[in-house]
């Protein structure tokens, strides 16, 4: 799949990708190596494909949204800091201390406005990077990326790239299993 992707961006564009940021949903922690380990050498066997010595830098991100953490302002009188319909953080909240791992590369975004209840941040695991991204850089990108999604006037909580992901493979299961209607 990729390799078709990087030949259908060479036909658009003429040239071929200088780096590659690939954005990954559904992967628990307990998978997060193995997912690593073989999605990164198939990225590198597409460029491989292309071209022998063709290797751009890859950035690999999974996103999370399954969990149980919910942020919320400090003061929250605060205008700056809250939404004052919904009482939720402002989209494009970041949180990259405290509450994330020490040592490794993760940050929550609350890119998406809660229209009712309590927003959920989106958890983003940066498990390789090769283009060298600074927190601020990634997070910057990501939160940007969320005001693209084509089916949205609005920002929305993961990346749209995992968004359509999730779409063609929820799509792809109608065509995938079994017809269980009785007509």
């Amino acid at each position: 799949m990729v390799r078709e992707l990087l030949l259908s961006f060479h036909r658009s564009t003429g040239q071929k990708p200088q780096r590659i940021i690939f954005y990954r949903d559904g992967v628990s922690e307990g998978q997060f190596y193995q997912v690593l380990l073989y999605e990164l050498d198939a990225i590198r066997k597409a460029c491989a494909s292309l071209e022998s010595n063709y290797q751009p830098p890859v950035t690999f991100v999974v996103v999370q949204k399954r969990h149980h953490t919910r942020l919320f302002a400090n003061n929250h009188n605060d205008q700056r800091s809250v939404d004052p319909k919904s009482g939720n953080i402002l989209p494009g909240t970041v949180v990259d201390s405290k509450i994330c791992h020490p040592t490794e590369f993760d940050f929550y975004l609350c890119s998406h406005a809660g229209i009712q209840g309590t927003s959920r941040p989106a958890h983003y695991h940066v498990l390789w990077d090769e283009n060298n991204f600074t927190a601020d850089g990634l997070q910057t990108l990501t939160n940007n990326l969320c005001y693209t999604y084509a089916r949205c006037t609005r920002s929305v909580s993961i990346v749209p790239p995992a968004y359509y992901a999730h779409l063609a493979a929820f799509r792809a299961r109608f065509y995938m299993e079994p017809d269980t209607s009785d007509g």
